[in-house]
């Protein structure tokens, strides 16, 4: 069959949930057998959000070919376990850089280059890549921020055009505010009307509105809502509060919101989706009795959403375990000597995380030696994986003054360091290592026994590595090195075999994790932390 595209906008305020909306309609979709995949514009002139702070966007996502992108590109995996890649998330910096790069080759011969037709054709050309590929039943096009915003008017005036030009292959769906005023015990549908006029104003007329909503939302005010905004009263849909987005999908399909869809783009409804898996993951998480207390050292823990990707794969890991998990975040900056047994002793697993830069960094130092030396569960991603480096080689080797390059240039002992290939590229971003990339682990070591196998690939972000001259010298100390990139032999793994579980990767491999397909080595660290939690509870008997 043709492409279909569905388009998903937002109106009244931001964080509404497009992303968690467009995740679940894409499930349900590819539950039926249909093949879905979803891209978000984001309308911010960034070439992409690899520069950005996480305070500004939270987590920056990476794409197995190496693309920096939305956190929303996270949730569309997690929901679908559909690759993205770089193709998934274009910005307005993307669209005006490759505009300009044809206007200085001379491609519009000479004509003058104008908002229309030019950026929005260069808009409607990316929206319409990935149908081009006919790897695709459904894409659906999540459109950043709000109806409204003088930065998103040149991708809604091609999503009008593009409602002409595609017909019944395309629709609408519009995500909406209805608030509670609790004074007047009311729920108010005036921002939504507004909201849909907006949309309305620009040429775009929704065929689908998506009520957010913390109220139940009578049936008669839908009928207003739908009367008033010329959308057929069966196609207003409630997206009330629930406790895990992951009941999402579960409640789109109770209003049929994918049936909704096939409707209206031409499909005959057949059948229900094949949800089995879903439901078992939900119903493992909804009957989960025991808790697993998980701490996160790091830097921008007010911001959750910038480890958005780690909590996701703990709760999934912890979920496949039959446990709730308590994600307890520390904030490394104020992890000192004198609290760390206080804020630490309680955890039955600890993480640090990743990220860049010298703030925090001494707090993970404290809070690794104190793992170590009281044999705690502790994983260490990317940064964190390199800071288990240093403290070993500070309070084991003996090398005092040891560091990262990246934290302080002049170090005598640079047991993390940028490679010779790499020293001469000065670029922001020029010498990260983005993407998947192959590793090779030991037989025997505890990363090849959670992934079950030898090899594997799993995604990068970072630009600092271990010095390989060190090597011999960690491994006769006891921290082995047990996973190698083949083409390079840069480490990717090291543990300490003769801990519980103290393991580190320079890899990301959270953003592999997906509701039906688990990160291996998250499983693998919940379940030591479950079973460091028996052996504590059975001691305090």
């Amino acid at each position: 069959m043709d492409t279909k595209y569905i388009f998903v906008t937002g109106g009244v305020v931001s964080s509404l949930g497009k992303g968690i909306i467009s995740s679940s309609l894409a499930c349900l979709l590819k539950a039926r057998g249909l093949r879905v995949t979803i891209q978000k514009f984001d309308p911010y002139i960034n070439i992409d959000p690899g520069t950005l702070n996480p305070y500004e966007h939270g987590e920056c996502y990476v794409t197995e070919d190496g693309h920096e992108a939305d956190l929303d590109l996270g949730h569309y995996e997690r929901f679908t376990n559909v690759r993205t890649s770089r193709a998934n998330n274009v910005t307005t910096g993307r669209i005006y850089q490759s505009v300009i790069d044809k206007e200085r080759r001379g491609d519009y011969l000479g004509k003058t280059v104008q908002i229309v037709p030019h950026i929005t054709d260069e808009i409607k050309r990316r929206v319409k890549y990935l149908g081009n590929t006919g790897n695709y039943d459904y894409i659906i096009t999540e459109i950043g921020g709000t109806v409204g915003d003088i930065e998103s008017l040149p991708f809604l005036e091609a999503v009008r055009q593009l409602r002409w030009e595609l017909g019944i292959n395309s629709l609408c769906v519009h995500l909406t505010y209805v608030p509670y005023i609790a004074a007047a015990k009311e729920l108010k549908t005036k921002p939504t009307q507004h909201s849909v006029k907006a949309l309305q104003e620009l040429g775009i007329q929704p065929d689908i509105l998506v009520l957010r909503t913390e109220k139940e939302i009578p049936l008669e005010m839908r009928r207003k809502i739908a009367l008033f905004c010329n959308v057929e009263p069966d196609s207003v849909v409630q997206s009330i509060d629930v406790n895990s987005i992951y009941k999402v999908p579960l409640m789109m399909h109770d209003q049929h919101l994918d049936e909704i869809v096939l409707r209206k783009t031409g499909v005959a409804v057949e059948g229900e989706p094949e949800m089995a898996p879903w439901l078992d993951f939900i119903h493992k998480m909804d009957n989960a009795k025991e808790t697993i207390n998980i701490g996160l050292v790091g830097k921008y823990v007010e911001l959750q959403d910038a480890y958005k990707s780690i909590s996701e794969a703990l709760f999934h890991a912890a979920t496949y375990a039959d446990r709730k998990l308590n994600l307890v975040y520390i904030h490394s900056e104020k992890l000192t000597e004198a609290d760390v047994d206080e804020r630490l002793r309680d955890m039955d697993g600890v993480i640090i995380a990743p990220g860049f830069g010298q703030r925090g960094i001494e707090g993970k130092f404290i809070a690794l030696r104190w793992c170590r030396e009281y044999d705690i569960p502790t994983f260490g991603i990317c940064l964190g994986m390199q800071c288990m480096v240093i403290e070993f080689a500070r309070n084991v080797l003996g090398l005092h003054e040891a560091n990262s390059t990246e934290m302080n240039t002049h170090t005598p002992d640079n047991v993390i360091d940028l490679m010779e290939e790499q020293k001469s590229i000065s670029a922001m971003g020029g010498t990260m290592r983005l993407g998947a990339y192959d590793c090779d682990l030991l037989p025997g070591s505890k990363a090849a026994m959670a992934y079950g196998k030898e090899h594997i690939s799993e995604r990068h972000r970072h630009r600092f590595e271990f010095n390989n001259a060190y090597r011999d010298r960690f491994e006769a100390a006891g921290m082995a090195c047990v996973g190698e990139n083949p083409a390079t032999h840069l480490v990717e793994v090291v543990e300490l075999p003769a801990k519980r579980w103290f393991v580190g990767t320079q890899y990301h491999p959270e953003y592999s994790s997906t509701v039906l397909s688990p990160s291996p080595i998250f499983q693998s660290f919940i379940k030591a932390a479950v079973e460091y939690h028996k052996e504590k509870h059975n001691s305090n008997k």
